[in-house]
């Protein structure tokens, strides 16, 4: 069985995510999105909250499985026994970026870890998850960004209510 991790903040899903996360389940076998407990950041969603909107969010999707992770990627995803991560690309300065965590996870694991880039749909390449923040936050449009469900969920947490 081939299973692989796709790991972020996830603050929040987009249909960026989305699409990232559908085409790489068609490959895998299980597909574990694993949601970064980042200490060093103030997520607009707690990581409870980002594990159950994904959930929701991926229901339709039977090989996919959401959890919280925190520490080195590499730990948890051999602990999982899993030897694969996914990583979305939306422009080459992303690339720089995810090429230097995947040389070096790939050398912390020993060899065992490696990165496969899904390069994003075009109609999604200008969505980042701090771009909808941004957008929601002066009350914005973001509907062609997140799940009507997210939208609600976020213009909720800064107190707009459409």
């Amino acid at each position: 069985m081939k299973n692989a991790i796709y790991p972020g903040s996830f603050d929040p899903v987009t249909y960026g995510h989305l699409d990232i996360i559908r085409r790489a389940a068609a490959i895998f076998d299980e597909l574990i999105i694993s949601v970064l407990n980042n200490v060093r950041k103030t997520p607009l969603f707690s990581v409870e909250e980002r594990v159950r909107i994904l959930e929701n969010a991926t229901k339709d999707i039977p090989n996919v499985r959401v959890e919280s992770f925190s520490g080195l990627l590499v730990d948890y995803a051999m602990r999982r026994d899993v030897h694969v991560i996914v990583r979305g690309l939306r422009a080459i300065t992303d690339f720089e970026y995810e090429l230097q965590n995947a040389q070096t996870n790939r050398l912390l694991s020993k060899g065992e870890l490696d990165t496969m880039f899904f390069t994003t749909s075009l109609e999604y390449a200008y969505l980042s998850s701090t771009t909808v923040r941004e957008i929601a936050s002066f009350g914005g449009d973001i509907s062609g960004c997140v799940p009507d469900f997210v939208e609600e969920l976020i213009y909720n947490k800064f107190g707009i209510h459409k």
